[in-house]
Protein backbone atom coordinates (compact mmCIF):
# COMPACT_ATOMS: atom_id res chain seq x y z
CA UNK A 1 0.00 0.00 0.00
CA UNK A 2 1.16 3.03 -0.85
CA UNK A 3 1.69 6.10 2.10
CA UNK A 4 1.14 9.95 1.85
CA UNK A 5 1.43 12.32 4.40
CA UNK A 6 -0.89 14.31 4.40
CA UNK A 7 1.12 17.92 4.95
CA UNK A 8 0.93 19.47 1.43
CA UNK A 9 4.20 19.32 0.78
CA UNK A 10 3.96 20.55 -3.11
CA UNK A 11 5.85 17.22 -3.80
CA UNK A 12 2.94 14.96 -2.31
CA UNK A 13 -0.16 16.48 -3.89
CA UNK A 14 -0.62 15.27 -7.74
CA UNK A 15 -2.56 18.37 -7.65
CA UNK A 16 0.19 21.07 -7.78
CA UNK A 17 3.17 19.16 -9.23
CA UNK A 18 4.16 22.05 -12.11
CA UNK A 19 2.27 21.21 -14.93
CA UNK A 20 4.28 20.93 -18.33
CA UNK A 21 2.88 23.24 -21.61
CA UNK A 22 0.79 20.23 -22.11
CA UNK A 23 -0.49 20.00 -19.08
CA UNK A 24 -0.99 23.66 -18.45
CA UNK A 25 -4.83 24.78 -18.26
CA UNK A 26 -5.85 26.64 -21.33
CA UNK A 27 -7.50 29.72 -21.54
CA UNK A 28 -10.22 27.59 -23.38
CA UNK A 29 -10.73 25.06 -20.64
CA UNK A 30 -10.42 27.80 -17.91
CA UNK A 31 -13.07 30.01 -19.38
CA UNK A 32 -15.27 26.72 -20.19
CA UNK A 33 -14.94 25.75 -16.57
CA UNK A 34 -16.14 28.88 -15.60
CA UNK A 35 -19.03 28.69 -17.39
CA UNK A 36 -19.75 24.69 -16.48
CA UNK A 37 -19.34 26.01 -12.56
CA UNK A 38 -22.12 28.63 -13.15
CA UNK A 39 -24.66 25.68 -12.87
CA UNK A 40 -23.30 23.44 -9.98
CA UNK A 41 -25.55 22.05 -7.43
CA UNK A 42 -24.79 21.05 -4.11
CA UNK A 43 -26.56 19.36 -1.35
CA UNK A 44 -26.09 18.62 1.95
CA UNK A 45 -27.26 15.61 3.47
CA UNK A 46 -25.39 15.41 7.01
CA UNK A 47 -23.48 18.40 8.76
CA UNK A 48 -21.93 17.34 12.40
CA UNK A 49 -18.95 18.20 14.91
CA UNK A 50 -17.59 15.20 16.97
CA UNK A 51 -14.27 14.74 19.35
CA UNK A 52 -13.37 11.33 20.16
CA UNK A 53 -12.45 8.53 18.96
CA UNK A 54 -15.90 6.90 18.48
CA UNK A 55 -17.41 7.26 14.45
CA UNK A 56 -14.17 7.71 12.80
CA UNK A 57 -12.48 4.10 12.75
CA UNK A 58 -14.13 2.64 9.79
CA UNK A 59 -13.56 -0.33 7.37
CA UNK A 60 -13.17 -0.60 3.88
CA UNK A 61 -16.23 1.13 2.04
CA UNK A 62 -17.52 2.94 -0.57
CA UNK A 63 -19.99 5.80 -0.41
CA UNK A 64 -21.95 7.30 -2.88
CA UNK A 65 -21.59 10.30 -0.90
CA UNK A 66 -18.36 12.89 -0.68
CA UNK A 67 -17.39 13.84 2.66
CA UNK A 68 -15.68 17.31 3.90
CA UNK A 69 -13.58 17.47 6.96
CA UNK A 70 -11.86 20.09 8.63
CA UNK A 71 -10.12 18.66 11.68
CA UNK A 72 -8.98 20.47 14.53
CA UNK A 73 -6.77 18.20 16.64
CA UNK A 74 -5.97 14.30 16.78
CA UNK A 75 -4.21 11.86 14.58
CA UNK A 76 -4.93 9.10 12.20
CA UNK A 77 -5.24 8.39 8.23
CA UNK A 78 -7.43 7.75 5.66
CA UNK A 79 -7.07 5.10 2.71
CA UNK A 80 -8.19 6.24 -0.64
CA UNK A 81 -8.36 3.73 -3.33
CA UNK A 82 -5.11 2.10 -2.00
CA UNK A 83 -3.30 5.33 -1.00
CA UNK A 84 -2.58 5.82 2.92
CA UNK A 85 -2.78 9.77 3.73
CA UNK A 86 -2.36 11.44 7.34
CA UNK A 87 -4.27 14.52 7.37
CA UNK A 88 -3.46 16.77 10.77
CA UNK A 89 -5.28 19.41 12.53
CA UNK A 90 -5.32 22.66 10.67
CA UNK A 91 -6.28 20.91 7.77
CA UNK A 92 -9.26 20.98 5.45
CA UNK A 93 -9.85 17.99 3.30
CA UNK A 94 -12.33 16.54 0.69
CA UNK A 95 -12.79 11.92 0.36
CA UNK A 96 -14.52 12.13 -2.84
CA UNK A 97 -17.72 9.63 -3.40
CA UNK A 98 -16.78 6.30 -5.30
CA UNK A 99 -13.52 6.05 -3.64
CA UNK A 100 -12.44 2.77 -1.59
CA UNK A 101 -12.23 4.41 1.77
CA UNK A 102 -11.12 3.20 5.30
CA UNK A 103 -10.49 5.75 8.06
CA UNK A 104 -8.64 5.38 11.43
CA UNK A 105 -7.35 7.41 14.75
CA UNK A 106 -5.48 6.17 17.51
CA UNK A 107 -7.83 6.23 20.76
CA UNK A 108 -5.19 7.98 22.76
CA UNK A 109 -5.21 11.25 20.41
CA UNK A 110 -8.18 10.79 18.41
CA UNK A 111 -9.12 13.52 15.86
CA UNK A 112 -11.77 15.99 17.03
CA UNK A 113 -13.26 17.16 13.47
CA UNK A 114 -15.98 19.25 11.99
CA UNK A 115 -17.69 17.21 8.68
CA UNK A 116 -20.78 16.77 6.31
CA UNK A 117 -21.78 14.54 3.88
CA UNK A 118 -22.95 16.02 0.26
CA UNK A 119 -23.15 15.89 -3.23
CA UNK A 120 -21.60 17.98 -5.68
CA UNK A 121 -22.87 18.23 -9.45
CA UNK A 122 -22.67 20.04 -12.86
CA UNK A 123 -25.66 18.40 -14.63
CA UNK A 124 -24.83 14.62 -14.78
CA UNK A 125 -21.00 15.02 -13.67
CA UNK A 126 -20.09 14.54 -10.26
CA UNK A 127 -17.54 17.28 -9.22
CA UNK A 128 -15.59 15.26 -7.43
CA UNK A 129 -14.63 11.29 -8.40
CA UNK A 130 -12.87 8.11 -7.55
CA UNK A 131 -9.49 7.87 -9.13
CA UNK A 132 -9.10 12.07 -8.25
CA UNK A 133 -6.45 13.50 -6.40
CA UNK A 134 -7.27 14.41 -2.98
CA UNK A 135 -7.98 17.70 -2.15
CA UNK A 136 -6.41 18.92 1.05
CA UNK A 137 -5.46 22.16 2.38
CA UNK A 138 -3.53 23.71 5.46
CA UNK A 139 -6.13 26.23 6.83
CA UNK A 140 -4.62 29.54 7.12
CA UNK A 141 -7.93 31.29 9.07
CA UNK A 142 -9.10 29.01 11.59
CA UNK A 143 -11.90 30.97 12.81
CA UNK A 144 -13.37 31.59 9.56
CA UNK A 145 -13.68 27.61 8.37
CA UNK A 146 -14.80 26.96 12.31
CA UNK A 147 -17.80 29.09 12.05
CA UNK A 148 -18.91 27.90 8.16
CA UNK A 149 -19.10 24.52 9.71
CA UNK A 150 -21.06 25.80 13.11
CA UNK A 151 -23.45 27.70 10.95
CA UNK A 152 -23.63 24.72 8.03
CA UNK A 153 -24.56 22.67 11.36
CA UNK A 154 -26.77 25.03 13.03
CA UNK A 155 -28.71 25.81 9.98
CA UNK A 156 -29.17 22.33 8.96
CA UNK A 157 -31.18 21.47 12.23
CA UNK A 158 -33.60 24.04 10.73
CA UNK A 159 -36.55 23.92 8.68
CA UNK A 160 -37.35 26.00 5.84
CA UNK A 161 -35.78 26.85 2.56
CA UNK A 162 -33.95 30.06 3.89
CA UNK A 163 -31.98 27.35 6.20
CA UNK A 164 -31.10 25.44 3.05
CA UNK A 165 -29.29 28.20 1.17
CA UNK A 166 -27.83 28.96 4.62
CA UNK A 167 -26.54 25.55 4.12
CA UNK A 168 -25.76 25.56 0.37
CA UNK A 169 -23.82 28.66 1.02
CA UNK A 170 -21.64 27.87 3.80
CA UNK A 171 -20.83 24.38 1.89
CA UNK A 172 -19.56 26.40 -1.70
CA UNK A 173 -17.37 29.00 0.49
CA UNK A 174 -15.94 25.66 1.72
CA UNK A 175 -15.36 24.12 -1.39
CA UNK A 176 -13.69 26.97 -2.84
CA UNK A 177 -11.23 27.81 -0.22
CA UNK A 178 -10.26 24.05 0.02
CA UNK A 179 -9.58 24.21 -3.78
CA UNK A 180 -8.21 27.50 -4.37
CA UNK A 181 -5.52 27.44 -0.82
CA UNK A 182 -4.42 24.39 -1.68
CA UNK A 183 -3.92 25.36 -5.22
CA UNK A 184 -5.48 22.83 -6.84
CA UNK A 185 -5.14 25.04 -9.67
CA UNK A 186 -5.44 21.71 -12.23
CA UNK A 187 -8.48 20.46 -10.65
CA UNK A 188 -11.24 21.88 -13.28
CA UNK A 189 -8.45 21.89 -16.12
CA UNK A 190 -8.81 17.55 -15.08
CA UNK A 191 -12.86 17.67 -14.70
CA UNK A 192 -12.65 19.14 -18.29
CA UNK A 193 -10.88 16.32 -19.74
CA UNK A 194 -13.89 13.54 -20.32
CA UNK A 195 -14.39 12.60 -23.69
CA UNK A 196 -18.45 13.98 -23.09
CA UNK A 197 -16.93 17.36 -21.14
CA UNK A 198 -14.64 17.95 -24.22
CA UNK A 199 -17.42 17.73 -26.15
CA UNK A 200 -19.69 19.96 -24.68
CA UNK A 201 -17.07 22.69 -24.09
CA UNK A 202 -16.40 22.99 -28.21
CA UNK A 203 -20.46 24.37 -27.70
CA UNK A 204 -19.78 26.58 -24.78
CA UNK A 205 -17.06 27.86 -26.66
CA UNK A 206 -18.52 28.65 -29.64
CA UNK A 207 -21.67 30.15 -28.36
CA UNK A 208 -19.88 32.53 -26.43
CA UNK A 209 -17.61 33.73 -29.06
CA UNK A 210 -20.22 34.08 -31.60
CA UNK A 211 -22.80 36.01 -29.57
CA UNK A 212 -23.17 38.79 -32.16
CA UNK A 213 -23.94 36.12 -34.99
CA UNK A 214 -27.00 33.63 -36.38
CA UNK A 215 -26.85 30.42 -33.71
CA UNK A 216 -29.20 27.81 -35.19
CA UNK A 217 -29.59 24.40 -33.38
CA UNK A 218 -28.43 22.56 -36.30
CA UNK A 219 -25.14 24.35 -36.21
CA UNK A 220 -24.32 23.24 -32.46
CA UNK A 221 -24.86 20.18 -33.11
CA UNK A 222 -22.94 19.56 -35.82
CA UNK A 223 -20.18 20.91 -33.19
CA UNK A 224 -20.51 17.60 -31.19
CA UNK A 225 -22.06 15.23 -34.24
CA UNK A 226 -25.36 14.97 -33.18
CA UNK A 227 -28.75 15.06 -35.33
CA UNK A 228 -30.08 18.05 -33.67
CA UNK A 229 -33.20 16.31 -32.36
CA UNK A 230 -30.90 13.88 -30.31
CA UNK A 231 -28.65 17.37 -29.46
CA UNK A 232 -31.70 19.62 -27.68
CA UNK A 233 -31.84 16.95 -24.73
CA UNK A 234 -28.34 16.28 -24.63
CA UNK A 235 -27.56 19.55 -23.94
CA UNK A 236 -30.42 20.32 -21.35
CA UNK A 237 -29.50 17.10 -19.59
CA UNK A 238 -25.86 18.18 -19.08
CA UNK A 239 -26.49 22.50 -18.64
CA UNK A 240 -30.05 21.81 -16.90
CA UNK A 241 -31.49 24.14 -19.74
CA UNK A 242 -32.08 23.73 -23.33
CA UNK A 243 -29.53 25.05 -25.71
CA UNK A 244 -31.34 28.34 -27.36
CA UNK A 245 -32.42 29.39 -23.70
CA UNK A 246 -28.46 28.99 -22.85
CA UNK A 247 -27.82 31.50 -26.05
CA UNK A 248 -30.76 33.61 -24.79
CA UNK A 249 -29.14 34.09 -21.19
CA UNK A 250 -25.30 34.67 -21.95
CA UNK A 251 -26.74 37.36 -24.60
CA UNK A 252 -28.23 39.44 -22.13
CA UNK A 253 -25.69 38.77 -19.17
CA UNK A 254 -23.34 39.82 -21.82
CA UNK A 255 -25.78 42.60 -21.99
CA UNK A 256 -26.05 43.56 -18.75
CA UNK A 257 -22.07 43.86 -17.96
CA UNK A 258 -22.77 46.08 -21.11
CA UNK A 259 -25.17 48.24 -19.53
CA UNK A 260 -23.65 48.78 -16.40
CA UNK A 261 -19.96 49.05 -16.98
CA UNK A 262 -19.91 50.91 -20.30
CA UNK A 263 -21.67 53.76 -21.91
CA UNK A 264 -22.50 52.61 -25.36
CA UNK A 265 -25.48 52.81 -26.68
CA UNK A 266 -28.45 50.30 -26.14
CA UNK A 267 -28.54 49.85 -30.58
CA UNK A 268 -24.80 49.30 -30.41
CA UNK A 269 -25.43 46.48 -27.75
CA UNK A 270 -28.38 44.74 -29.37
CA UNK A 271 -25.74 44.39 -32.17
CA UNK A 272 -23.38 42.81 -29.86
CA UNK A 273 -25.54 39.98 -28.94
CA UNK A 274 -27.08 39.43 -32.37
CA UNK A 275 -30.60 41.15 -32.20
CA UNK A 276 -31.86 44.55 -34.18
CA UNK A 277 -32.61 47.09 -31.38
CA UNK A 278 -36.73 46.58 -30.91
CA UNK A 279 -36.01 42.90 -30.40
CA UNK A 280 -33.07 43.48 -28.36
CA UNK A 281 -35.37 45.60 -25.90
CA UNK A 282 -38.47 43.19 -25.75
CA UNK A 283 -35.66 40.65 -25.15
CA UNK A 284 -34.40 41.42 -22.21
CA UNK A 285 -37.40 43.21 -20.81
CA UNK A 286 -38.86 39.95 -20.77
CA UNK A 287 -35.56 38.51 -18.91
CA UNK A 288 -35.06 41.22 -16.36
CA UNK A 289 -38.45 42.84 -15.99
CA UNK A 290 -37.34 46.05 -16.99
CA UNK A 291 -36.31 47.82 -20.12
CA UNK A 292 -32.32 48.29 -21.00
CA UNK A 293 -32.22 51.75 -20.21
CA UNK A 294 -34.08 51.00 -16.80
CA UNK A 295 -31.26 48.66 -15.81
CA UNK A 296 -28.78 51.16 -16.76
CA UNK A 297 -29.91 53.89 -14.98
CA UNK A 298 -30.93 51.67 -11.85
CA UNK A 299 -27.16 50.65 -11.89
CA UNK A 300 -25.76 54.49 -11.73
Amino acid sequence: MQKKRANVHRSDMPDSKPASPRQAPSSFHIDTADRLMENLTVHVSHAFYRAGYYGWNAPEEKPSFNRLYYVTEGEGAVTLDGVRYEPHAGQLFIMPAGAVQTRFTPPEHPYSRYFCHFDARIGDWPLFQAGSAFQITDVTEPAKIEALFVEMIEQSERPGPFAALRVKACLLQLLAYCLEKGEHTGFMDRFMQGSEREKLARVLHYVDERLAETLEIETLAELVHLHPNYFIPYFKKQMGITPMNYVQQKRIQLARRLLTSTDTGISSIAERVGMDAAHFSRTFKKATGVSPSAYRNSTR
